[in-house]
């Protein structure tokens, strides 16, 4: 398989998050050849650390970028790890061929049903940053219903964490189809 790095763009997994908690974990478990990344726990102050994210970004054949949908794009801690990440000269410009050739994926929840519109058009941006760059976008999946709301219930929070479970196998059999 080929080298995958799953970046979870959370802004609090620890104590904030259900559904991409519990992807991360199980994604861990199965595919214990990846490298993860909480960007939560190593940057909660925001300042990334671009020669550690570019050294991770160059081991990677295969990008995951794991994370909860807030107010129709990814979260401000992963979009800051992408403007602190992608710079000219790595990612793009005359030099910049560092990511040219690796395949990017999306993995997303969002708190709406699935069904409530189309989420995959929000990520304009990232296919164009794909191109931009010379990656592969290789799509997403997605997950929905698994509200923050939906917690205080124990019933549902048993949902939320199935959904999750099944996301991460979803996700796992996807990339495990890639050749």
């Amino acid at each position: 398989m080929k080298n995958i790095l799953i970046i979870s763009g959370h802004t609090n997994t620890t104590c904030d998050s259900v559904a991409n908690k519990a992807i991360m974990e199980s994604l861990e478990k199965q595919l214990p050849e990846s490298r993860t990344v909480y960007l939560d726990r190593l940057y909660p102050d925001f300042r990334i650390d671009s020669n550690a994210e570019q050294e991770r970004l160059l081991w990677a054949d295969i990008i995951v970028l794991q994370f909860p949908v807030y107010w129709f794009s990814m979260p401000s801690l992963l979009h800051r790890w992408m403007e602190e990440t992608f710079l000219h000269g790595f990612s793009h410009g005359s030099t910049g061929n560092k990511l040219r050739g690796k395949t990017l994926i999306l993995s997303y929840t969002t708190g709406a049903p699935t069904e409530a519109m189309d989420f995959d058009a929000f990520f304009g941006n990232l296919r164009a940053a794909c191109q931009f760059c010379g990656m592969n976008y290789g799509g997403s999946i997605s997950t929905g219903g698994v509200s923050y709301q939906m917690r205080q219930e124990a019933g549902m929070l048993a949902a939320i964490e199935e959904k999750a479970h099944q996301h991460a196998r979803r996700l796992v059999d996807f990339l495990q189809s890639i050749p």
